[in-house]
């Protein structure tokens, strides 16, 4: 697969609730147009074998990490495709942090929401393909949790692109997105 490095990096910042599909429409996208796929969990998950989640300092080196990431690809002309689900332990204005980290070195983000109802989201939560990485499986928990995570989602910056995954398939949804953000693709 060809290198995405172009003259402007461009962040495309896909976002959306637990079970929603961002992994793997991202991985998609990436396939169809060289970005690199920058998942949010390869960080939560190195984070949370040092201190436990959701504790001052797993927040505070979360966003650290993903924010250096996020300004060093900028800073490479390095174009990349971040998956995030808004959670209330991530800090308030992390998406605005991302966003000026990424207009500092000269680059552009883009925000794309992924939705998903209820119904095909409780079923998604239990798929074993959810345990790749530390994600959240529990049924109890998404309920008990989910009024937080529709006001952490309704934070979020304007989406510029939104799809729906229990209807748009993960080869469509990939193709609908490069298509809206103008990225181009390699197959």
């Amino acid at each position: 697969m060809r290198s995405a490095t172009i003259d402007r990096m461009k962040l495309v910042f896909i976002y959306g609730p637990v079970a929603s599909g961002k992994l793997t429409v991202a991985r998609e996208l990436g396939r169809l147009t060289g970005l690199a796929v920058f998942h949010n969990h390869l960080v939560v998950d190195a984070v949370a074998s040092v201190f436990p989640f959701g504790t001052q300092r797993f927040v505070k080196l979360r966003e650290k990490m993903w924010l250096d990431v996020m300004a060093e690809a900028a800073e490479a002309k390095r174009s990349l495709i971040f998956t995030f689900a808004p959670e209330p332990s991530v800090a308030e204005g992390f998406p605005q942090r991302a966003v000026a980290a990424v207009e500092a070195a000269g680059g552009s983000t883009a925000f794309v929401q992924l939705r998903v109802p209820a119904a095909e989201q409780e079923q998604r939560l239990v798929a074993p393909s959810r345990t790749e990485f530390g994600k959240l499986r529990s049924l109890d928990l998404l309920r008990q949790m989910q009024e937080q995570f529709a006001a952490s989602e309704r934070a979020m910056p304007h989406a510029r692109v939104i799809v729906d995954t229990s209807v748009v398939q993960p080869p469509a949804a990939a193709r609908a997105i490069a298509e809206a953000l103008g990225l181009p693709t390699i197959q």
